[in-house]
């Protein structure tokens, strides 16, 4: 499995197709296989795709620390600079989509398009705390749906739900089943910096927010739990075309990845990114 070395840390990656650079980035917990279930294969038709787990996760090197967004957004300021990729376009999901976010807030220069898929932002993790958050009861319902009790005094305390969460078998699409190993998620939650680093808001402000001028594709579900979010940042980002999935509770690229490429793909073919000098290009990196 090829992997590269960027900030100190063995990233694995996966590169397909030609074209503009597209780096997909996933979210909390997850790994690179959420794009290629279904959305890698019809975007390497027009582009040249970059997958990689983040530093913790998938084939990644785990860490004791450094797991914030500035951390991971250095991660892949290096993994670019090694890889020779100058200007891509940045797809994140969740945390991923967060991660890519500071990136284009810290180097607007090298992201001509983002595609903020789910964000959460650190910076608005107080909505997400309160204890009438309406992401607390659907996480609990769903547990109790597949048998897991939850205890009512748990029911508010995410290290506790994220660890229950990976006995309960997936739904989405594809997704179907327990992971096959659930000792390195553990391992992450409870022996790194992951669970208070995701807080840090570091230079992602409110007030920051609000100075990104990237062309930036914003995508919630209708239904998603993180929907306070979408209200605040489809306001505060200067230069966003905004999409509300029919139904959709956080999970897109799992929940609704047909529907998802559509809007990705229509965003950048309406808005073509202004970068003809790496159309083409294999950066002398082969393609997978």
């Amino acid at each position: 499995m090829p992997k590269i070395k960027a900030n100190g840390v063995n990233l694995h990656y996966i590169t397909v197709g030609m074209g503009p650079d597209i780096v997909m980035l996933h979210g909390f917990l997850g790994n690179l296989a959420v794009w290629h279930l279904y959305m890698v294969p019809i975007l390497r038709r027009e582009y040249r795709v970059t997958t990689y787990d983040l530093r913790g996760h998938g084939y990644s090197d785990v860490t004791p620390a450094n797991y914030t967004a500035a951390d991971m957004a250095e991660d892949l300021r290096c993994m670019l600079d090694e890889m020779g990729i100058e200007r891509p376009i940045l797809v994140g999901h969740s945390f991923g989509a967060d991660i890519a976010m500071y990136f284009s807030l810290l180097y607007p220069e090298r992201v001509p398009k983002l595609l903020a898929l789910e964000p959460g932002l650190a910076a608005l993790v107080h909505l997400r705390q309160d204890k009438d958050w309406i992401g607390w009861s659907a996480w609990v319902a769903k547990l109790e749906e597949v048998g897991i009790h939850v205890p009512e005094d748990k029911r508010t305390d995410a290290e506790f739900l994220l660890q229950l969460s990976l006995e309960t078998p997936k739904f989405y699409g594809p997704a179907r089943g327990l992971p096959r190993n659930r000792e390195p998620l553990l391992h992450l939650i409870r022996n790194t910096t992951l669970m208070k680093d995701y807080e840090e808001v570091g230079a992602m402000t409110l007030d920051a927010v609000r100075t990104i001028q990237t062309p930036t594709l914003l995508a919630y579900g209708r239904d998603s739990h993180f929907i306070s979010s979408y209200e605040y940042l489809h306001k505060a980002l200067p230069n966003c075309t905004s999409v509300l999935l029919p139904g959709g509770e956080h999970f897109g690229p799992l929940e609704q990845p047909e529907l998802l490429t559509k809007h990705i793909l229509q965003f950048l073919r309406e808005s073509p990114p202004d970068i003809p000098e790496v159309v083409g290009q294999i950066h002398g990196l082969p393609a997978l």
